[in-house]
């Protein structure tokens, strides 16, 4: 059975996985962190678009039938052009503004991405499609994804950048937070201490890649049928050990084979 790729710079995307396995069971996944090169936030678009292209055509040589950019960065900087390079179906990320200007009631939205998503003009024109007349704060959490990378999910750190980054939305009455990078809702209690009630959305788009996912493969005809069982393989570009206890930290699954992947032309 053809497998559907699933990629991020890091462990992030996991947090796309495990909705992408609840919502297409008898789905086989192919899941690549890209930790040779993490984090993609502080990368410049035209390396991004490199490493994106690479992976595709890595994914391809599995036979993928389609595949899914759970990363917030590579959509922004690389989806339009891999649908135009490439004969498969793609899934990307998207930053929620349309949401979260639909659900806030104070017109206040705060939205947590990386440099790389906020300086992208995917991101740019859908502020300005949706979010006209709602006021927008932006922050890019810098630090954050290395200390999720590490495993430190409730450090000092993590604090400090969260309140750092949330300290000025709540003062300024935002009540519908984004989580705008796939590593983030791996700290989403942290999120949840540091606002309590005062924030009443905070949106995670992953549940809504799943389903749309779905609807991708429907569409293609690419459904994996009844009699199919799912599985995930592991891949990436750093060292397979730590990635491993990473999986089983995240999520809950333990002594999982880890591959390294290596593949010709990739910076």
């Amino acid at each position: 059975m053809a497998p559907i790729g699933v990629f991020d710079s890091g462990v992030g995307g996991l947090s796309v996985l495990r909705h992408l396995r609840a919502q297409l069971p008898r789905e086989q996944f192919v899941y690549l962190a890209d930790q040779g090169h993490v984090p993609y936030g502080s990368r410049s678009a035209a390396e991004i678009i490199q490493f994106s292209q690479g992976i595709t055509q890595f994914f391809l040589q599995l036979k993928a039938k389609a595949m899914v950019i759970a990363c917030n960065t590579a959509s922004a900087a690389a989806l339009s052009l891999l649908r135009e390079q490439f004969d498969l179906p793609f899934v990307g990320m998207e930053p929620a503004v349309k949401p979260a200007a639909q659900q806030t009631q104070s017109g206040k939205v705060g939205i947590l991405a990386t440099g790389g998503t906020f300086a992208s003009d995917r991101y740019a024109r859908l502020t300005n499609k949706y979010a006209q007349g709602i006021s927008v704060w932006e922050d890019p959490c810098v630090g954050l994804v290395p200390e999720i990378e590490a495993g430190r999910l409730d450090s000092p750190a993590v604090h400090h950048i969260l309140q750092q980054a949330l300290a000025p939305m709540l003062a300024a009455g935002v009540d519908t937070i984004v989580l705008g990078c796939t590593h983030y809702p791996f700290v989403l209690p942290v999120v949840e201490g540091i606002v309590g009630t005062a924030v009443s959305t905070i949106i995670d788009p992953a549940p809504a890649v799943a389903r749309q996912t779905g609807v991708v493969l429907r569409q293609n005809g690419l459904l994996a049928d009844s009699s199919q069982t799912g599985s995930v393989r592991f891949l990436t570009t750093g060292p397979a050990e730590p990635y491993a206890r990473q999986i089983e930290q995240l999520l809950g699954l333990p002594e999982v084979g880890v591959e390294t992947a290596v593949w010709i032309g990739y910076p």
